[in-house]
């Protein structure tokens, strides 16, 4: 499946918040159709943006305190975290194109 790093309620802290990178924050969950769909193109961005933009997964399912702490109502739901902070939020699957003109200011 995907190639990203797996982030769990217990590891947010340390993966994304308390990283020097910035961390986009693929929120899905196993059941949902848009979210499988775009996993390939976040492989995609993230093997040619990898050195600009760390790409990790957070499955809601089974870590409902990240999710609920970050009111994901709609997924998928990516985030960009820069400084612990949310700078970005995407929500709903797109095509390539239009994620990477959404990612503009963190891939180029």
């Amino acid at each position: 499946m995907s190639t990203a790093k797996s982030v769990t309620d217990a590891t947010f802290q340390q993966d994304v918040l308390d990283s020097e990178k910035t961390i986009l924050v693929d929120f899905w969950a196993e059941w949902c159709g848009p979210c499988r769909a775009v996993a390939p193109i976040l492989d995609q961005i993230a093997a040619e943006h990898g050195d600009k933009i760390e790409i990790v997964k957070l499955n809601v399912d089974e870590n409902p305190q990240t999710a609920f702490k970050y009111q994901i109502t709609s997924i998928p739901a990516l985030k960009v975290y820069k400084g612990g902070e949310v700078v970005k939020t995407v929500i709903g699957a797109k095509p390539k194109p239009a994620l990477e003109a959404d990612l503009a200011a963190f891939i180029s």
